[in-house]
Parts: C-alpha cells; sequence; structure tokens
C-alpha cells in the first residue's frame, strides 16, 4: 500500500507554519479519500493510524496529519490564548485540503476535539465537497461535555472524587496526586485496555512534549474546563451540516449521550450507533465492529 508523507505551508495572521500529513492509499486512484482529525487538542495523529486499516481492506485513501502545534508540525511560540482558535484550526484544515486537491470530494471523520473541529467546521463552512461526516466521541457544546463528564466523576471512588475536588480548588492540578486521580478516570473512560496501546502512548507522549495547546484550550484535564474552548458551542449553527453525518458513541466514553442530542435532532440525515463494549476508543477496544459501522455508512450513507 502506497504511502507518502509531507508539510503543507500554511499561512495564518500574516505567519507561515507549515502542516505534516501522512496519506495512506493513492488519492489519485479516484476513490474518495477520507480526513482524519485527531484529538486533544494538542494530541498527536499517532493513536488515529489504526484507521489505515480502511485503506488496506476498502481501497479508501486516508488522510492524517498533525495539526498546528503538535507532533510534526509548527509549534508557534509565545503566542496568546485567543491564537489558538478554532478559527485557526479549521483553516488549516481548509488549507491541506485544498494542498491536496481534494476540497472537493472527501469524508471526514473526527475523534474526540477532532469531532468538535469538524462539526464546527461542518457547521460553519458547510463545505459542499465534503460527503460524509463522521462524528466519534465528541460534542457540539463544551457545556454539554463537562454535564457528562460531572456525572461519570461522580460515580468515581470517594478518595478519587476528593483528590480532584482538591487540587482543582486549590489550583494545584500540576500534583501527582491531580494527575492520579485524573487517570482513574482515563482508565475507565478513555481507554480501558492494560497496557495502553503504544500508538496511544506515543500520542499522549507528544503532548507531554508541548502541551502548549492543549493546557491553553483545554485546561488540567478532558474534566476540569479552565481553557479557551470552556464556552465554546456551535448547537445553534448545526441545521447548516450539508451532509449524512454518523454519530459513534460508547456507553461508558467521557462523551456521554447528553453530547448528542443536539446533533442529532438538528442535522437533516443522522445516525447515531452506540457501542456497547468500549469506552473512549472503541477503534482500539472494539476494531472489528467499529470499521464494520465505518465502512457501511461511507457506502450507504444514513438508510
Amino acid at each position: 500500500m502506497a504511502e507518502r508523507t509531507g508539510t503543507v505551508p500554511f499561512t495564518y495572521s500574516q505567519e507561515t507554519f507549515h502542516t505534516w500529513y501522512k496519506v495512506v492509499g493513492d488519492i489519485a486512484s479516484g476513490a474518495r479519500p477520507l480526513v482524519t482529525l485527531h484529538g486533544g487538542p494538542g494530541i498527536s495523529h499517532h493513536y488515529m493510524l489504526p484507521h489505515a486499516v480502511l485503506a488496506h481492506s476498502h481501497s479508501t485513501p486516508v488522510v492524517f496529519y498533525d495539526q498546528i502545534g503538535i507532533g510534526e508540525s509548527s509549534h508557534p511560540a509565545n503566542k496568546p490564548p485567543g491564537f489558538w482558535s478554532m478559527d485557526l484550526f479549521i483553516n488549516e484544515l481548509d488549507n491541506l485540503l485544498v494542498h491536496l486537491g481534494i476540497r472537493d470530494d472527501f469524508d471526514l471523520i473526527g475523534h474526540s476535539w477532532g469531532a468538535m473541529l469538524a462539526v464546527h467546521y461542518a457547521s460553519n463552512r458547510h463545505p459542499k465537497g465534503m460527503k460524509h461526516l463522521v462524528i466519534a466521541d465528541g460534542t457540539s457544546s463544551m457545556e454539554l461535555w463537562a454535564k457528562g463528564t460531572d456525572k461519570l466523576r461522580e460515580q468515581l471512588p470517594t478518595d478519587v472524587q476528593a483528590a480532584l475536588k482538591k487540587h482543582e480548588a486549590a489550583k494545584t492540578t500540576n500534583s501527582q496526586e491531580y494527575h492520579d486521580a485524573v487517570m482513574v478516570f482515563y482508565k475507565k473512560h478513555i481507554c480501558s485496555m492494560d497496557p495502553w496501546p503504544k500508538l496511544l502512548l506515543q500520542s499522549f507522549a507528544a503532548m507531554e512534549k508541548d502541551p502548549t495547546v492543549y493546557t491553553t484550550m483545554i485546561g488540567p484535564s478532558d474534566i476540569h474546563i479552565t481553557g479557551t474552548l470552556r464556552k465554546w458551542s456551535c448547537v445553534d449553527q448545526l441545521e447548516n451540516i450539508p451532509c449524512p453525518t454518523l454519530l459513534i458513541n460508547s456507553e461508558l466514553d467521557e462523551a456521554q449521550d447528553v453530547n448528542y442530542i443536539p446533533i442529532f435532532t438538528k442535522v437533516n440525515k443522522v445516525k447515531w450507533i452506540q457501542l456497547a463494549h468500549s469506552t473512549h476508543l472503541a477503534f482500539f477496544e472494539d476494531p472489528e465492529r467499529y470499521f464494520s459501522i465505518i465502512r457501511n455508512f461511507l457506502e450507504k450513507d444514513c438508510q
């Protein structure tokens, strides 16, 4: 299977940066490519690489890239918090699509933060060339995200809950005790595998190497949102999503059902599938079922 990597110049606010990308499969084959948006924000593309199976088994070219600020892409330094915005990232996505020559015909899948980015892109830019949208384990509102994770926090052991509350109140979230408490949540609601897959660890390591994007936009953890995304919502724009849309989450997912209700009720052509045997990363925990759903959707829409 053909693979190629490269970088794309990306100009934003009169500065030029570079976006690193990888294509598995042949875009020139005529098959519609699937563009993947990784999570975080600020976690590298590596953990999304299992989606390359769609190129090997389905002849679908799959595009991966590191969003600006992470991995192999440019790491702008000393930027004000407002620099790290939805506008930045949807412009970067558009720039990549144009560079690869696929903006007029592509499918898009976003996971977690990448799902938020995909929803924002689809509902605000409503690109005519996007034929299918997959929203995996995401949301259309950080308020809804917090409602879901707050409910899950209440189910944690009391000592874990106490540690989280103590350090969040004291603003000592850099402490080891807070980190350990967050990991109790993550191991239950992000990935239940033990040990975690190497690709997932590689993505987290990239974020730890440069946490700028994550800490600026999210804060100390997925379950305590203090960053610039804390008031983000595109619920009022969801009717603008122009193409068939698939929602995927799991019962134990940190992306709880409350996140999907506005999308499911407002998008014109939508399908929602909840997986039973996974958390936030079904493509590691239940890959056969997950990729079967993706394949069927890309072939058959929302029938």
